[in-house]
């Protein structure tokens, strides 16, 4: 894994709530790349499983910017003619 990959990686699941465990083991394949300028293809395998498993959930609402919803406006009424004999 390429470091543009694990910044991408990181940077997605940055948008989920992570359990304890999760951040733990983010934290430290962080630094074991810093280090050895790489991961263990157990690290790589579980990084992606993650990302996988954690994209398909919606990511947390605080983290993401909220969409704009235009407000639904009523239908303009056309006015009722009288046909006056």
């Amino acid at each position: 894994m390429n470091k543009e990959r694990l910044e991408w990686v990181m940077s997605g699941l940055n948008q989920h709530i992570l359990s304890k465990t999760e951040d733990q083991f983010i934290k430290t394949a962080a630094e074991d790349f810093d280090k050895n300028h790489a991961l263990t293809e157990q690290q790589e395998e579980k990084l992606e499983s993650l990302y996988k498993e954690k994209s398909k959930r919606i990511p947390n609402k605080n983290m993401v910017s909220p969409k704009v919803i235009p407000k639904k406006t009523k239908p303009l009424k056309k006015p009722r003619w009288r046909a006056v004999f």
